[in-house]
C-alpha cells in the first residue's frame, strides 16, 4: 500500500522511512480491515479527527492530577482540553460530572469500586455466563479477588433478563451495589426498576455501560444517568471515540470518583486521548451521528432477521442495540468452530457465552455479533440482508469448501465498496 493512501497523514511517512517494520504492520492491519467485515460489537473506527488528536505532541505531556491542580507544570493547555472533555460529556449525557480519565472501560469500573466499596462488600451482577464482564465477579479478576459477587442472570427459554429473581437475590445478600450491565445482553436494561431494587436494599447503582452508551449519546438507548450513581462506559464501541473509559455521576460523589482514578488507581492521564475523547464527544453531539445511531440499530434488527429467517437461534428473538448473539448448537458447532469458519470467509466476530448453552470444559456456543463499524463504513439494511446470507453460508460450510471461497471472494467485494478511511 502506497504511503500517501494511510489516512492519518503525512508524518505517517517518517515512520515508513525510519521503521518499515512497523510501518508495514501498521498498513497490513489497514488492508486487513479494507479486506473483511468487522463485526466485532467492542469495535469501531473512529474519525480522521480522532486519530489526529492521538497523534498530537499532547501525547508528550505529564499531567498527574487534574485541572488546576497538576504536579507538573506546563499544563496550561491539556487542562483547557480535559476542561473541554469533561464539559462535553457532561452536556452529552445529562451528567453533573464527568470524569476522563480512565484508560479503559475496567479501569473505570475498578475507579467505580474503589470509590464506592471497601475489599470484602458484597456486590451483585450479572453472572459471567450470562454475559457479565470480566470486572463482575471473575475470580480472574481483581473484583473477584476483592469482592463478594453474587451472580444474577436472565430467563433461560427467553433469555431476557430475570427481573424478580435479580430482587430475591437482592433482598436475601442485600449487597453494597448493584451492577447493571453486560457484554453480549442485547436488550435495553430496565434502569428504573433497578434503582427500585437498589433502593429497597440500600445499595448503589453502578451502570456498566460500556456498550450502550454509544448509543444513549444518539438516543437511541435509555439513559442510565438519572438512575445510577455511577456510570462507567468506554468511549471507543459505539461512540466511536479513541480506546479509553469515563465516569459519570452526581456532584455528591464527584470528590470520591475523582480520587479514585488519581491517585488511588492510575498515574498520569494520557492527555493526547483526553483530547481524542472531547472530538468523539463533540461528534456525538451533532445530528448526524444521531442518526448514525439509529442506523446502526436498524442494521442490528435487520441482520437478526436474516439470521433468524435462515433457521439460526438468535437470542432473546432480536436486538434492541448494536448488538446479536445467535446460538450456533442446532448447526451441530461450537462457537470457536463457528468464529474460525466465519474468520475464513472474511466475517470477523466473537463469541460468547449463553445463559442455556454453556458446554462442559468451557465451551461455549454463542456468537456475538456487532454493527456499529460496519454502519460507519456506511452500510444500511440492505447490506445487512447480504452479510446475513453470507453469513449464514460460511457457518454452514467447512472453511475449504468451494462455498466459503466464494463467500470471501463476495465479501472483498461488499468491504472494497464501504471502505474504512477510504483513501
Amino acid at each position: 500500500m502506497a504511503v500517501s493512501a494511510v489516512p492519518w497523514g503525512p508524518d505517517f511517512g517518517e515512520l515508513a522511512r525510519q521503521d518499515p517494520e512497523l510501518a508495514g504492520i501498521i498498513t497490513g492491519e489497514l488492508e486487513r480491515v479494507r479486506g473483511s467485515l468487522q463485526l466485532i460489537a467492542a469495535e469501531n473506527y473512529t474519525s480522521r479527527a480522532v486519530l489526529a488528536a492521538l497523534a498530537s505532541p499532547l501525547a508528550n505531556k505529564y499531567a498527574e492530577g487534574y485541572p488546576g491542580a497538576r504536579h507538573h507544570g506546563g499544563c496550561e493547555l491539556v487542562d483547557v482540553a480535559e476542561r473541554v472533555a469533561q464539559s462535553r460529556a457532561t452536556a452529552l449525557f445529562g451528567a453533573s460530572h464527568a470524569n476522563v480519565q480512565p484508560h479503559s472501560g475496567s479501569s473505570a469500573v475498578l475507579a467505580a469500586y474503589a470509590a464506592l466499596l471497601r475489599p470484602g462488600d458484597t456486590v451483585l451482577a450479572m453472572a459471567l455466563p450470562h454475559g457479565g464482564h470480566l470486572t463482575h465477579g471473575s475470580p480472574a479478576n481483581f473484583s473477584g479477588r476483592w469482592f463478594h459477587f453474587i451472580g444474577y442472570g436472565v430467563d433461560p427459554a427467553t433469555g431476557l433478563l430475570d427481573y424478580d429473581r435479580l430482587r430475591e437475590l437482592a433482598l436475601a445478600h442485600r449487597p453494597k451495589a448493584i451492577v447493571c450491565g453486560s457484554i453480549s445482553y442485547p436488550r435495553h436494561l430496565d434502569y428504573a426498576a433497578f434503582r427500585t431494587i437498589a433502593d429497597e436494599v440500600g445499595a448503589y447503582l453502578v451502570a456498566d455501560a460500556a456498550h450502550p452508551i454509544g448509543l444513549v449519546a444518539g438516543k437511541a438507548a435509555p439513559n442510565p444517568v438519572p438512575y445510577a450513581d455511577v456510570v462507567c462506559a468506554t468511549t471507543h464501541k459505539v461512540l466511536r471515540g479513541p480506546r479509553g473509559g469515563m465516569l459519570l455521576c452526581g456532584a455528591e460523589l464527584a470528590e470520591r470518583v475523582d480520587r479514585a482514578v488519581f491517585p488511588f488507581t492510575q498515574g498520569g492521564a494520557q492527555m493526547h486521548t483526553v483530547a481524542a475523547k472531547a472530538v468523539a464527544f463533540g461528534e456525538a453531539a451533532t445530528p448526524a451521528f444521531a442518526t448514525y445511531a439509529r442506523q446502526v440499530v436498524a442494521n442490528a434488527r435487520t441482520l437478526a432477521d436474516g439470521l433468524a429467517a435462515a433457521g439460526l437461534t438468535v437470542a432473546t428473538g432480536g436486538t434492541d442495540t448494536h448488538m446479536i448473539t445467535v446460538d450456533v448448537s442446532p448447526l451441530g458447532l461450537d462457537g470457536r468452530a463457528a468464529k474460525a469458519r466465519c474468520a475464513a470467509a472474511g466475517i470477523i466476530l466473537d463469541t460468547c457465552a449463553l445463559a442455556s448453552a454453556t458446554e462442559p470444559g468451557g465451551c461455549v456456543r454463542g456468537l456475538r455479533l456487532g454493527t456499529a463499524a460496519v454502519t460507519t463504513q456506511g452500510m444500511e439494511e440492505g447490506e445487512m440482508e447480504r452479510i446475513g446470507a453470507l453469513l449464514t453460508i460460511a457457518l454452514r460450510e467447512d472453511e475449504e469448501a468451494p462455498r466459503t471461497r466464494g463467500v470471501r471472494a463476495e465479501v472483498r467485494e461488499l468491504a472494497a465498496a464501504f471502505p474504512p478511511y477510504p483513501p
